[in-house]
């Protein structure tokens, strides 16, 4: 727990939130009432977190103190994922377990993301230990706290409900007696009716992962190398060794598994038909990878520990075997973890994440004049201005009709295509915040609001050179430029604006969709 709250906290502030995070910043500092009528329409999924989250932010409202309830979580899972291998194999497994899973960059990433997913994770941990607790006490009354946390889990994130398939392939490697079987079914009879309202609302709301698609092997490889203490190279290798390894370790093994491979594949098999998987949506199966890989430590060091040197044999009891297995254990976790040195240290920048909306709030600072009209393109761009106020106070948002939380919408509500119309025919200059993708004169969106924006600026405004004030947000992982540009009305003789062809995608990516996350151009995620 103390490797993991000393990595989560490390480069916590990063200086910028991406959209994901911006949103549960700007949500959680609305009214209950304003979150609630959210709810009805969007994000439904994630009501309880922003709940949650509200009375954090009344606390302060800081990207910090956004992060601060993760890196608690990812610690307390980190704990729970040791306890859970001091259970099953014994103290040494369970600290290798605790440590790899605190080292791991994939868990190092969402332990500072301002969404639920480490939350997820540690209720996920937390149940497992409890079901094997449940399972070794036999009692009926063992397994209320079991099905409260799974329900408090599935209700932070319903796609945490593939945990009881887990659970279920757990009891059945174990082969428990049929009193277990009906103690966990009335728990998970529980969790189902409590979290089908969520899921029957969520349905509705299923267009916000409308940019997902049905995941390939290549997903699944993916998959594989996040769930690694390192995503390629010997650690890599010698990790999935470690966990072949591990799988001897019959008991550790019906638990940790099932963990690691029912849910992702649950999640991939609906997919194909319906796609809802994102390898963040399965954080909490990391805990099986670190429950496996030290379990097949643990059964090596045993082996070690046996050897005979000069016809003696050296037992894992003694003080000396115990000594160097422990020196052994801690330099190999050590090395680990300076392999992926590189790695951690560039999650912590804010250029690593999809998009940096503090950057584009700086830009704004620096160019615009007060009363400056801006028009977001497309819409869910207005996310920087309510992340980040302080670069748009002075403008005057020429698209908006009603504001965000006044309209229960994640990022406002815009003029009709008419009216929009006319208040760009009253202006002779307006500033666009887009990704350049955004600006693809090829592009015919399917809302008639976006339609409107890009056909007026390509019939009425142009770029000339003498006016040019353009600056780019830069980032490392983003597919795209986000840019910042200032229209001028069109004279004539003035190319239209938009003329500009658009750049090639890179890795055979829509433009501006950068790894992992979509970009203001896609849907929100969930």
């Amino acid at each position: 727990m103390a490797v993991m709250l000393t990595i989560g906290l490390w480069g916590l502030d990063r200086g910028g939130m991406w959209g994901d995070e911006s949103v549960t910043f700007q949500v959680a500092q609305r009214t209950v009432p304003q979150i609630w009528r959210l709810l009805h329409d969007v994000d439904a999924v994630h009501g309880l977190y922003y709940l949650l989250m509200h009375a954090v932010l009344a606390v302060h409202p800081s990207e910090v103190v956004l992060r601060l309830p993760l890196v608690c979580a990812a610690t307390a899972t980190a704990g729970l994922v040791a306890a859970l291998g001091v259970r099953l194999a014994g103290p040494r497994v369970g600290l290798w377990a605790g440590v790899l899973y605190a080292i791991t960059p994939m868990t190092g990433h969402y332990a500072q993301e301002g969404r639920s997913y480490a939350l997820v994770a540690a209720g996920v941990a937390g149940a497992t230990l409890l079901l094997v607790r449940a399972v070794d006490a036999g009692g009926a009354r063992s397994w209320w706290p079991y099905g409260a946390v799974v329900a408090l889990t599935c209700v932070l994130h319903e796609l945490a409900v593939p945990v009881l398939g887990a659970h279920a392939v757990t009891l059945a490697l174990l082969r428990v007696p049929i009193r277990v079987w009906s103690g966990w079914g009335r728990a998970a009879v529980a969790v189902a009716l409590l979290v089908l309202p969520l899921v029957w609302v969520s349905q509705g709301q299923a267009g916000q992962v409308a940019w997902l698609v049905p995941p390939g092997w290549d997903r699944v490889e993916r998959l594989a190398r996040n769930f690694s203490p390192g995503p390629a190279g010997p650690v890599f290798w010698g990790a999935l060794l470690l966990m072949a390894m591990g799988l001897r370790e019959r008991r550790t093994a019906a638990v940790a598994l099932p963990l690691l491979l029912v849910p992702p594949g649950i999640l991939m098999t609906v997919s194909q038909v319906r796609p809802l998987y994102h390898d963040r949506y399965v954080l909490y199966a990391l805990a099986g990878a670190s429950l496996l890989v030290a379990a097949g430590a643990g059964r090596v060091a045993g082996g070690l520990g046996r050897v005979r040197f000069d016809g003696r044999r050296m037992r894992v009891g003694g003080r000396r075997v115990r000594a160097l297995l422990g020196v052994t254990g801690v330099l190999a976790l050590t090395v680990t973890f300076l392999n992926q040195l590189p790695v951690h240290r560039q999650d912590r920048s804010a250029a690593h994440r999809p998009d940096n909306l503090a950057v584009v709030s700086a830009l704004a600072v620096r160019q615009m004049r007060p009363g400056d009209p801006v028009l977001f393109v497309p819409s869910v761009g207005r996310l920087a201005a309510l992340a980040y106020p302080k670069g748009f106070q002075r403008v005057r948002d020429i698209a908006l009709r009603e504001s965000a939380p006044r309209s229960g919408t994640l990022w406002g509500l815009e003029a009709t295509p008419g009216e929009l119309r006319r208040r760009l025919a009253s202006v002779d200059r307006v500033w666009v915040v887009a990704e350049r993708s955004a600006l693809d004169p090829r592009r015919s969106p399917p809302d008639a609001v976006e339609r409107t924006k890009l056909a007026v600026l390509a019939e009425e405004f142009t770029v000339r050179e003498e006016h040019v004030r353009e600056e780019h947000v830069r980032e490392e992982r983003v597919r795209d430029d986000v840019l910042l540009r200032l229209y001028v009305r069109r004279r004539p003789g003035d190319t239209p604006a938009g003329d500009e062809p658009p750049r090639e995608p890179a890795e055979g990516r829509p433009p501006g969709v950068s790894a992992g996350a979509p970009a203001l151009t896609s849907p929100r995620p969930r």
